[in-house]
This record gives C-alpha cells, structure tokens and sequence, in this order.
C-alpha cells in the first residue's frame, strides 16, 4: 500500500493536551500508542487531533512515534514530575524564515517593540498603557498588578498567600497555592508554545520577557493566565487534594475547552505582532509551507462556512 500524505489537523479544532507516563510511545499498525510493557496493555492517542502531549518521566519514545508526531503537527514535550519542568521538545513544522524576520525585526527596534508590549498590556488589562513609559515602566507595572491580582484571588479563595515561590529543583517544597500553579502554568505554556510555532515564529524571541528560550511563550500565555489557570490553580488549592496535580491538569483541560482556548491563541499572535504597524516579509518561493495550514473556505467571504 502506497503512503497516504497526512492533513494536520488546524490548532483550533485540536483536543489542548494529554499527560503520558510510565509506559513505552510507539506506533502499530499505523496508531500511536502507549504501551503497558509490566501489564502488557496498550492504549491509542489520536496524535494528530491533540495539540500537545506532555512526556512525563518513566516514557520512552520510538523514532517512528516522533516521526508520526512531527508529520501530524503535535509537539511532544518531555517534562517533569508534574509537568513542572520542561526539558525538551519537539517542533513540528514551525520556523518559518520569514515569520522569524518579521518576529525579530519588531523585537530588535526599541519603538517597534515597545508597541508590541503597549498592546499586549491592553489586552491583558482592558486599557491603554500609560504614555511616555519604556519597555522596563510597562514591565514594572504589570508586576506591580499582577501581584495584586494574585492577592485578590487568594482572598477570595481563603488562601494563606505568601507570593510566588517555588523550587523548580523540588516541586514539592512549595505550598500547596503554588504547587497548584506551577502545574497549571506548565499546561498553558504547553499549549501556547504549540501553538507559537504551529504559526512559524520562535518562542524564544520575546517582546515583555527576554533572554528564555520561552520568551515568547510566557508573553502570550500571560494574555490568557488570569482569565483561565491562576484562579483554576487557586480554586483546587482551597480543597487540598491529595493529587492536586491532576486535578489542576483536568480541570485546565476543561477550562481551556470552555473558553476555546486553541481558537484565540493564533489570532492573538497576530494581533499583538500586528501592533507594530509594518509589513510582513513576503515568504521566498521555496519557504516551507505552515505546519498546520488553515482550510480554504468553501463560499466566498458571504458564506457561512460553518
């Protein structure tokens, strides 16, 4: 049988993200599995309708399930206990050279940059940033009232709250607000780095945050954090589950459905790039097409497509 040319499937109809571990990812017949080599069982991934799949210690990996991965556009990301560590991932697709040029022109002009971040504190507060401030003003504001946020919330959840602290060397020493945090950011950035490089630009390349390989990761996903996993993380801490990590992870998954958080992440990219005001380089004639290519349309612009 001659191989059939698989079709991602775009960001924003994908399942956010599945967790795996203990257990051995390879492919059979054609599926992506996980296999149980103690219990000899095995379980299907659909690899191609989930944005990203997080590889917890105790997995292993074949060389034809990443080729799989990578061909259906799905990140893989090695984590660690939690998900509170990342050390590794894949980019299916991604890099596009002249998304990088046009996402590292902004970055590098002072004033170009500088109205990147103007319009990500809009959309992240509801109103303009201050005039006549710099990139580091913003920055320090920002600080100032995500700090308060976070306050706001831990009364209003009966937290004990302290601040943000947290060891990413022992995930367990922090308090049980935290913990719940760490865990639920890990699975925002998880889906936002996805979808950064599903859309051909770098995570690395930042506007807000600099000098981290997440860079532009943290930058979009703090669009989102508020509106969706800092008051997940704080709601199940008030409980104190004995596996608030899992609670955290299904609970983000579902709240990332709710709120169709795979639909807004793209779009969101563009708009804060877009502030910059210039024109996008146009790709060369043998640039590498998108990872995960928009359908075209059916109708004309009148049609409801669905």
């Amino acid at each position: 049988m001659s191989w059939m040319p698989l079709k991602p499937i775009p960001i924003k109809e994908r399942l956010s993200m599945i967790f795996v571990y203990f257990g051995r990812i390879d492919v059979r017949d054609g599926a992506f599995v996980v296999i149980d080599e103690v219990h000899g069982e095995r379980k299907h991934i659909p690899v191609g309708s989930v944005a990203c799949i997080m590889l917890e210690p105790g997995t292993r990996v074949s060389h034809a399930a990443v080729k799989l991965a990578a061909a259906t556009g799905t990140l893989l990301i090695w984590v660690g206990e939690a998900g509170v560590r990342l050390y590794s991932a894949g980019q299916p697709g991604g890099a596009r050279s002249d998304k990088l040029l046009y996402q590292a022109q902004l970055a590098l002009d002072d004033g170009l940059r500088l109205k990147v971040v103007r319009r990500m504190f809009e959309l992240r507060f509801g109103e303009p940033a201050p005039e006549r401030r710099s990139v580091d003003q913003l920055r320090g504001i920002e600080g100032a009232r995500v700090r308060k946020t976070y306050q706001l919330l831990a009364k209003q959840y009966g937290l004990d709250w302290r601040g943000r602290k947290y060891d990413p060397k022992d995930w367990a020493k922090g308090d049980v607000a935290n913990r719940c945090l760490s865990a639920a950011t890990s699975c925002l950035y998880g889906v936002t780095e996805a979808a950064i490089l599903a859309a051909g630009y770098a995570p690395a390349i930042g506007f807000l945050h600099s000098g981290k390989p997440l860079s532009f990761v943290y930058d979009i996903a703090d669009l989102f954090k508020f509106e969706t996993v800092v008051p997940l993380a704080f709601r199940i801490a008030a409980r104190n589950p004995k596996q608030s990590d899992r609670e955290v992870r299904i609970a983000c998954r579902d709240s990332f459905r709710e709120i169709q958080l795979l639909k807004k992440l793209i779009p969101a990219i563009e708009d804060v790039l877009a502030a910059g005001d210039i024109e996008k380089p146009q790709p060369p004639e043998d640039a590498q097409p998108a990872a995960i290519p928009e359908p075209e349309s059916l109708g004309d612009e009148g049609h409801r497509s669905g």
